[in-house]
């Protein structure tokens, strides 16, 4: 059994997930690549890129939502790789809706899979992890900074993923596992593209213009991020939340 490291990624069909597999299998590290049925984009592209880039990895379903379904995602890292070193946190879903629009059914739809998802995914990697374990959950600069009308079930749950992370990495930092966040600002992944619940196109590109750095940021920017977080390069750094924005939150607005 080879010993390079193995990583599980929840949303890898597409964006930022799909990024970082692909990061990842050019440094040598296997993947699960996690799909969900629901989701319109074609896990077999990540997995076409990843052997293109001479990794290896396989697809596995799974409903955040569902915690056998979880675990059952977490435990094909170990029935095909025989390990498991690192857990990414990144299936997510957007929806607008506001606060007079915002049904108990609606928050608890939206909290179970962007927060009490970033959970179970945690939870399952953890237990099959031993010393020197990695973790990483993806958050948003809507809650993670700013809050947002018409999304602030998002944004709570992308805030609420910021204390889970920081009490896991107390807690599990014993045990020789880290955890820690990532924050992306306004990245063009399918996501942000959706005119709907999101920015769309035509936001993106006006957005870019307020950035210092001058545009929006690509999903490979933000999969290289976690890749040193969840690498032996960060092997002290558990429990923070690096922003990925270009420079828009720390810039001034007139």
């Amino acid at each position: 059994m080879s010993e390079s490291p193995v990583a599980i990624i929840t949303g890898a069909a597409s964006g930022i997930g799909r990024a970082l597999a692909v990061h990842y299998a050019q440094r040598g590290v296997r993947s699960v690549i996690g799909t969900f049925s629901g989701d319109p984009h074609d896990p077999e592209e990540t997995l076409r890129l990843v052997e293109r880039a001479g990794g290896q990895a396989v697809i596995q379903e799974v409903d955040v939502r569902n915690t056998e379904s979880v675990e059952t995602f977490a435990d094909r890292a170990l029935n095909d790789f025989g390990r498991l070193d690192y857990a990414v946190a990144n299936a997510g879903v957007l929806r607008n809706a506001s606060l007079d629009e915002l049904t108990d059914s609606r928050w608890n739809d939206m909290l179970d899979v962007d927060l009490t998802g970033v959970l179970r995914t945690l939870r399952a990697g953890s237990t099959r992890m031993d010393e020197g374990g990695a973790m990483v959950a993806v958050s948003s600069i809507a809650g993670g900074v700013y809050g947002w009308e018409e999304h602030a079930h998002y944004a709570a749950a992308k805030a609420g993923i910021l204390g889970l992370v920081r009490s896991v990495a107390v807690e599990l930092g014993p045990r020789g596992i880290r955890a820690n966040v990532v924050i992306p600002g306004l990245i063009e992944t399918p996501q942000s593209l959706d005119p709907v619940n999101s920015l769309g196109p035509d936001g993106l590109e006006r957005a870019g213009q307020d950035i210092p750095w001058g545009r929006v940021g690509r999903p490979e920017e933000v999969a290289s991020v976690i890749g040193f977080l969840t690498s032996a390069d960060a092997a002290y750094v558990t429990g923070q939340s690096l922003i990925v924005d270009g420079g828009l939150t720390v810039k001034m607005k007139a």
